[in-house]
């Protein structure tokens, strides 16, 4: 019978697994859980021992020779949260073990929370909301704006944007994307044009921003590309707050030239007197955008769903190729 170990500590397996999920894996295989709230290096090298696919998400160490030796017939490691990086090592390819990540389900949240900021944004439904608490009721409404004849730009195509534009696709707009791996035909594919990021920013109505967080985009908005963006753009950041320099756009936001949704910082939280917590055009949320409460109940489905995938011999869904780790998010 297969063997899977289920890693995460107590507290995090009950809110990315439900009852009805455990006992799904149990008809998949004998199922080896952690007990402890925190799973150290000792506790999980014990869950994992002689398992054949491990389950990871939040607050799982680092699979690293130690543990793996344990487990000489793993063949998959499955990771019911986003980025695998903190999780593989590098005996990972050396000894043939697949990895798959949840980022395709975290990513719905993330794309949904998106789409909500993008409508109540050019709605003007944060100032209108304010505005008729203070007894107006018409001032503000000459800035309302449809999601209609508007031209959205999606900076990253990876899960998260790629679930965006999905979900942009039910409205009547133009989609720009800028991602330097994507080819014009997978942009048209998604109902996209691929655009260089300069063109993208000079251009868009709404720029929602899904890029990785790598050397190669920190602080990839900044001055110069903040300048070229359009007045009255909306700004909406659910990827990594490392992409944007802050000071930068605090500036640009203090002539009132732009509106920011602001779901991530760097750091977080923000300091107390942070200019994003008080200036008028900013809307700041508390990293919410990806799987919160009952959602990460959809990362547990995926993660039933990729390993019931990997025993009938099927494609898995969020298979991670290691040899591309470091472009990933």
């Amino acid at each position: 019978m297969i063997r899977l170990a289920m890693l995460p500590g107590v507290s995090v397996r009950e809110g990315v697994f439900s009852e009805e999920q455990m006992a799904r894996l149990g008809e998949l295989g004998a199922v080896q859980v952690q007990t402890g709230a925190q799973p150290d290096k000792e506790g999980t090298m014990a869950v994992i021992r002689d398992a054949d696919i491990a389950i990871t998400s939040w607050g799982c160490p680092q699979l690293d020779r130690d543990i793996l030796d344990c487990a000489p017939n793993l063949k998959l490691v499955v990771h019911a949260a986003g980025t695998v990086k903190g999780i593989v090592s590098p005996e990972f390819a050396e000894r043939g073990i697949r990895v798959s990540s949840g980022n395709g389900a975290l990513g719905i949240g993330v794309a949904e929370t998106a789409l909500g900021l993008t409508i109540a944004s050019l709605k003007n439904m944060w100032q209108l909301a304010g505005m008729t608490r203070q007894g107006e009721w018409n001032k503000g409404k000459d800035r309302i704006r449809e999601v209609y004849g508007v031209t959205v730009g999606v900076v990253g195509g990876g899960r998260a944007g790629r679930h965006y534009m999905k979900l942009m696709r039910q409205f009547e707009v133009r989609l720009l994307v800028y991602d330097p791996v994507m080819t014009a035909e997978q942009a048209r594919e998604l109902g996209a044009e691929k655009a260089e990021l300069d063109e993208l920013l000079a251009q868009a109505d709404v720029v929602s921003i899904h890029a990785p967080s790598l050397p190669e985009t920190y602080r990839m908005f900044n001055s110069r590309t903040f300048g070229l963006m359009k007045d009255d753009a909306v700004l909406i950041n659910t990827a990594r707050g490392s992409l944007i320099d802050e000071d930068a756009l605090v500036e640009e936001l203090s002539r009132g030239r732009l509106f920011a949704c602001i779901d991530v910082t760097d750091p977080e939280p923000p300091r107390a007197d942070h200019p994003f917590r008080t200036l008028p055009n900013v809307v700041l949320l508390p990293h919410i955008a990806g799987a919160v409460n009952n959602g990460k109940l959809r990362i547990g489905a995926w993660a039933v769903e990729e390993i019931r995938r990997y025993l009938a011999g099927e494609p898995l869904e969020g298979e991670v190729n290691l040899a591309h780790l470091h472009q990933l998010a």
